[in-house]
């Protein structure tokens, strides 16, 4: 497992996806690690897309940590970009009795300070972190593996036209102030994240 803290408040971690095998990876397909993010909003800790790593002494420093947090929090939540990225949801939702806000629940229903965005893929959203600046994705969006970001394959679309769907992302990102794109896929971009954006949805 590695973890980052970002900013105040803000931290990502990546570990290995316990159902990854080989066939799944390449430029069509995604890698092993993936990603997950811990942001304290409003008093509030939210969680999105939640892996807890495997092994069994990293998984206890894990929950050390998190039990600590979500102790001093108001209320804790997670978020998912997409059902499919559940993760261990169900083990925070044990552990913690955690709402659980997937893109289904609409989004009146999301954690004060958390915004949706329609994403690229059917029924996925890009979360939104506007105390951050920080741009949450799941499979829309993915590292470049050069410290930038791109668009998720033609292939995931199905019968889309990827130009539109570059056009409609431009339109639902104008005006934010991104600093941070946090993919599930692929390393965080920290630097230049509205220009590596603004590339990935270009016409």
């Amino acid at each position: 497992m590695d973890v980052a803290e970002l900013a105040p408040g803000l931290w990502r971690w990546t570990t290995a996806h316990p159902d990854w095998t080989p066939e799944l990876g390449g430029p069509e397909g995604w890698e092993q690690e993936v990603g997950s993010v811990y942001c304290e909003t409003g008093g509030d800790v939210v969680l999105i897309d939640p892996l807890v790593p495997a092994d069994q002494p990293e998984a206890e420093r894990f929950w050390r940590a998190l039990d600590r947090d979500v102790g001093r929090a108001a209320a804790a939540h997670v978020v998912l970009t997409c059902e499919w990225h559940a993760r261990s949801s169900a083990d925070l939702v044990v552990r913690y009795g955690v709402g659980v806000w997937s893109p289904a629940d609409g989004p009146a229903s999301l954690p004060t300070g958390v915004e949706a965005v329609d994403a690229a893929l059917e029924d996925e959203v890009l979360v939104w972190l506007p105390s951050h600046g920080a741009l949450v994705a799941g499979d829309t969006l993915l590292g470049d593996g050069a410290g930038g970001v791109r668009m998720c394959p033609d292939s995931w679309l199905g019968d889309r036209n990827p130009a539109d769907v570059r056009a409609e992302l431009r339109d639902r990102l104008a005006g934010r102030r991104i600093e941070l794109v946090l993919p599930a896929h692929g390393d965080a971009v920290t630097a230049g994240a509205t220009e590596a954006l603004a590339r990935a949805v270009a016409a």
